[in-house]
């Protein structure tokens, strides 16, 4: 095997660990990687094999076993246990091997995880703050023993995925996010924390299980509710005042409170509405650079209202006014929603919640899809229904008859929600379809023309959005930034992806995508004011230098 060479430019890094305190920690571990010489010096002789192994040759040993795994929990199993072993090789592991295994830490597999989470639970990661403690959580915070956190993730579990509340088994979601962040735009997994707010859950069976971790009540609301989240805002941002707090995987009711209570407190977003929103936008703008065809051309049809929907919807209104300069009234009229009721109309006002009124349209009832596909005769189509088989046959040829190139997003999450398939979208339409889903399919060759389908995954967006707003430590994230990303992110496809119909970059130039958008999003912050430090003078160069890379560094003996 490659033995590890120490070359002068190597980092060194002063340790205080010796022998298996440093072996188990896993941010300093290095496993069969520990040079001869640190082994002699850090009291690690006898405790590891004899071989000497480089980096390259551990990922090599990790793989093979990893595809011996017998089904997909299996290998998110094993994964998380390196996770909990060796971060830096976890993320060498991932970063080589980015298309393969985001699906198994993230969507789709992350969803069977968090059913399961209680059942596979090895090694705490991360913290837990319930209404039980919340007279604690100032204190709380400091039992964390990094002082420099720079990104939260928080989930309450309500609402994992298309797969509803899951409660403390939420947990999953800020764990799998987190890693995105450190693979996809070089966060320091040290300075990452991700946390579930226990309010309780409203799953039966999962407060009837022996073995699940969380709070065995029903769901807190109302006052009691805020309470929690009130301290545990109050508590983080006390401890660590310029993290960014991502909200992540809350309730509808919850997650537009969440965000327009706090955006203007903390720096913080909520990656369902607004990452969502911006990745979005993205893949649209991709398709239109197909077409031929403008933002305000389009006729914008979603199937369901909740918070994606409205994140989508803002910032494409967001896209029509900055491209065309049309009025906001005028944008938002371009776009039409269902919820389980049908089509979302004035004469429902009432009745309506508040995140779905500045859409409600001034139209007669409609019942169904059909009815509205038939009505609107949209050119792009957007699920975020949970629905899977949702666009039908039917629906999609209907939507074809009118739209030679129709734009077809079957967002929900994971692949057994989605509202259709790869497959179907390009079946239904002779191949025409410019499809991107929420969970990913494989390419299709039609007629022996190459069909790539896009994943609409937010971590083209998320991670470089973060890793911008902590490297310029901006007072609050705003819209504009996310529709800046999207812009960024769209100008990143080349043509020849184009050509296949994939409607975003390759995911494993996913570093440098992030990099572009981490510089755009700290241009804005300083044109607006919005910075917290000086401007650097070469601003790309600044934000490659902060990012995390998986490779062991030697240390200081």
């Amino acid at each position: 095997m490659n033995q590890p060479v120490e070359h002068p430019s190597t980092p060194v890094l002063p340790v205080a660990k010796r022998g298996l305190d440093l072996i188990r920690d896993p941010l300093l571990n290095k496993g069969t990687g520990f040079t001869e010489r640190e082994r002699a010096a850090l009291g690690l002789r006898g405790l590891v094999p004899p071989q000497v192994v480089s980096i390259d040759s551990q990922v090599n040993r990790v793989m093979e076993n990893f595809h011996r795994q017998h089904g997909d929990l299996d290998r998110y199993t094993y994964l998380e246990g390196l996770h909990d072993r060796n971060e830096t090789l976890y993320y060498r592991v991932l970063l080589s091997h980015i298309n393969e295994l985001t699906p198994i830490i993230y969507t789709p597999v992350v969803g069977q995880a968090c059913s399961q989470f209680s059942t596979i639970y090895r090694r705490t990661r991360g913290m837990y703050f319930s209404a039980d403690d919340v007279a604690y959580f100032a204190e709380m915070v400091s039992n964390w023993p990094e002082d420099n956190v720079e990104v939260i993730v928080v989930t309450d579990g309500s609402r994992i995925l298309g797969l509803g509340d899951l409660g403390a088994n939420g947990m999953g979601i800020p764990i799998g996010k987190l890693s995105l962040y450190v693979v996809g735009a070089g966060l320091d997994p040290q300075r990452t924390l991700p946390i579930m707010l226990d309010m309780g859950t409203n799953n039966a069976a999962l407060r009837d299980d022996p073995l699940y971790l969380g709070r065995r009540i029903p769901r807190l609301t109302g006052p009691a509710y805020d309470t929690v989240v009130e301290a545990f805002v109050r508590a983080v941002h006390a401890r660590w005042p310029h993290a960014l707090i991502q909200f992540e995987d809350f309730s509808n009711d919850q997650a537009f409170q969440l965000l327009e209570r706090y955006r203007r407190q903390v720096l913080c977003f909520n990656d369902d509405i607004q990452g969502t929103g911006a990745v979005t936008l993205a893949g649209i703008l991709s398709a239109l650079r197909i077409t031929g065809q403008t933002l305000s051309e389009q006729r914008i049809v979603f199937l369901g209202a909740g918070a994606a929907a409205r994140g989508i919807a803002d910032t494409i209104v967001a896209g029509m006014m900055a491209e065309s300069g049309i009025s906001l009234d005028a944008a938002r009229r371009q776009i039409w929603t269902l919820d389980s009721q049908g089509l979302v109309t004035l004469d429902r006002l009432d009745s309506l919640s508040e995140h779905k009124r500045p859409f409600a349209q001034n139209s007669p009832p409609l019942p169904d899809l059909l009815a509205v596909t038939q009505a609107v005769r949209p050119t792009v189509l957007i699920g975020v229904s949970g629905q899977p088989g949702s666009f039908s046959e039917t629906v999609i040829r209907a939507m074809h008859g009118h739209c030679e190139r129709p734009i077809l997003f079957p967002l929900s999450n994971p692949t057994s929600k989605s509202e259709c398939t790869a497959e179907q979208a390009y079946e239904w339409t002779h191949g025409a379809a410019l499809f991107a889903s929420g969970s990913p399919f494989p390419p299709i060759t039609r007629g022996g023309h190459l069909l790539v389908p896009g994943q609409c995954n937010n971590m083209y967006i998320f991670p470089g959005v973060g890793q911008g707003v902590v490297s310029c430590r901006a007072s609050k994230v705003t819209d504009t930034m996310f529709y800046v990303a999207a812009r960024t992110l769209a100008g990143l496809v080349g043509e020849d992806s184009l050509t296949v119909g994939r409607l975003y970059p390759d995911l494993t130039l996913i570093r440098e995508i992030s990099v572009q958008i981490a510089v755009a999003v700290c241009e804005l912050a300083f044109a607006d004011g919005l910075a917290g430090i000086e401007r650097p003078a070469d601003l790309e160069t600044f934000i490659r230098k902060r990012m995390f890379v998986p490779d062991y560094v030697s240390y200081a003996v």
